[in-house]
């Protein structure tokens, strides 16, 4: 019986790549995306894996779909998600690039609603990721690659660190050379109150990420954290939703300076963007990463485990170090872009956050009201 069209998200649907090699181009035409997936060979297990494992590529294979929210830019995550199904050619993968913010009140107003929400969601708000699995929304899952991980990336088997990425500063290179620009937390206060709108950074009220990481920075600080705030409210400094929108602003001279932008993306765009400078804070470099989380109700729980599997592996770990330039967790992974070059780099000043219930503290109502209020408090905000 012909599987139903599974359907596609309003942004992308990366998985609808077309037939594979061995089809004809003619035949491949004529014949429905779902038709294809029928005749792609049947998966392996991975080399290495239990047996066992069969079973549960062949329930993936029957599932035949694959749904994530991710906010993992939709260009970044591509050559995963590619890999993914050359690995996997019976599994349609429907890819979903969200906000932090709506990323996770989407998923609870779905399931609120009884609707079928994302079968995995993968987000870099870990706050957020922590408080879903606390809740009871995430499903317990045992990976085979559990044994080459660092002890704090996963939490009762049902959250997942994917990733061991800095949080940085940036600066544009023209108006502003490096022994010029502050170096550490310490020094924020002093020059963003002289600023006067050429620096960026989160607004925390709309940014679930800028909310994670101004908490982690208050917790590391609290009284340069507050300072900080207020020189950001003295200087005019522009506060944006994503790390992507500061760096265009600060690559073309928009803007001089920016603070927690994530590194993965600002060492990325710097490769490319000759006025774009970045600098690994020397008092602390907060390390953080995109946390994967698999759907207590999902339809598809073994194409989701399939996909956390294939993100752990070395050959995920080694396609997010070389092509999709996400920092690699394993250690047995090479490349610029890995823990392990970081951890080589930043030495004693690398704070790696680790996965936790006291992560989603800050999320709780009142301690989340109370630290907004003095966030618009410090940086000036009226009422309303």
């Amino acid at each position: 019986m012909q599987r139903p069209a599974p359907q596609l998200s309003r942004r992308t649907a990366l998985g609808r790549l077309s037939a594979l090699g061995c089809l004809a181009a003619a035949p491949a035409l004529a014949q429905s995306d779902d038709e294809l997936l029928g005749y792609a060979p049947r998966a392996r297990p991975p080399e290495g894996y239990p047996a066992a494992y069969a079973v549960t590529v062949r329930a993936a294979e029957d599932e035949g779909q694959l749904s994530i929210h991710s906010t993992t830019d939709e260009r970044v995550a591509m050559p995963l998600v590619a890999d993914f199904r050359r690995l996997y050619p019976r599994i349609a993968v429907t890819y979903e690039d969200l906000g932090s913010t709506e990323l996770y009140h989407r998923f609870i107003a779905e399931n609120q609603l009884g609707r079928e929400a994302a079968d995995v969601l993968w987000s870099s708000a870990m706050d957020h990721m922590v408080a879903l699995a606390t809740a009871g929304h995430a499903l317990a899952y045992a990976s085979p690659e559990q044994a080459h991980l660092p002890a704090w990336a996963q939490w009762q088997d049902r959250l997942w660190a994917t990733t061991y990425e800095p949080v940085v500063f940036a600066h544009h290179k023209p108006s502003l050379p490096k022994g010029d620009a502050p170096r550490s937390h310490a020094a924020l206060a002093g020059w963003l109150a002289r600023a006067q709108g050429s620096a960026v950074s989160y607004d925390i009220q709309k940014s679930g990420l800028g909310y994670f990481l101004a908490a982690q920075d208050a917790a590391a600080s609290e009284g340069v954290f507050w300072a900080t705030a207020q020189a950001l409210g003295a200087g005019h400094a522009r506060l944006l939703l994503t790390t992507d929108a500061m760096v265009r602003r600060i690559a073309d001279g928009r803007a001089r300076f920016g603070l927690n932008l994530l590194g993965a993306y600002t060492v990325a765009q710097a490769r490319q963007r000759p006025t774009l400078g970045v600098i690994f804070p020397e008092d602390y470099t907060l390390v953080t990463s995109r946390v994967l989380l698999i759907n207590n109700r999902t339809a598809h729980p073994n194409a989701a485990r399939l996909w956390l599997d294939y993100l752990l592996s070395r050959r995920g770990q080694t396609v997010m170090a070389t092509t999709a330039r996400l920092y690699a967790l394993r250690e047995d992974v090479q490349g610029e872009t890995t823990g392990a070059a970081l951890r080589q780099l930043l030495g004693d000043r690398a704070r790696p956050v680790a996965l936790g219930p006291a992560l989603s503290a800050p999320l709780a109502n009142a301690a989340y009201g109370d630290f907004i209020a003095r966030w618009r408090a410090a940086l000036g905000y009226t009422k309303g």
